[in-house]
């Protein structure tokens, strides 16, 4: 991998997303995300996960169509919201780690008092 490659946007981790995860993030269609790739507002590369085809798109021009289009209110607001369902993902995620790890204990204590 050469220099160039290196500091590409296409290659650092977070700097791009899907057009699905674009959909799910800003609240766009995806006739908006096809307009503004047509207009030249936004990049892609062809991609798949997990075997179904995509559009790779760099996150910052996201952001900057999401603005242009519903002003940076409308960006904010999902951002946070995106945010808060991780949040809210790793919460219970981590609660149904504690709830085992109780029972786990309990089995343990169980045994060592017998």
């Amino acid at each position: 991998m050469n220099q160039s490659e290196d500091n590409s946007p296409w290659g650092q981790k977070g700097a791009t997303l899907s057009d699905k995860t674009a959909q799910k993030e800003f609240n766009l269609k995806q006739a908006e995300i096809l307009e503004a790739i047509k207009s030249g507002k936004l990049q892609y590369r062809h991609n798949t996960l997990y075997g179904n085809p995509c559009f790779k798109l760099l996150r910052n021009e996201v952001e900057d169509f999401v603005i242009e289009k519903y002003g940076s209110d409308y960006l904010k607001i999902h951002l946070h919201k995106a945010e808060l369902s991780k949040i809210n993902t790793e919460i219970r995620s981590l609660n149904r780690k504690i709830s085992l790890l109780e029972k786990r204990k309990e089995e343990l204590l169980a045994m060592l008092n017998s």
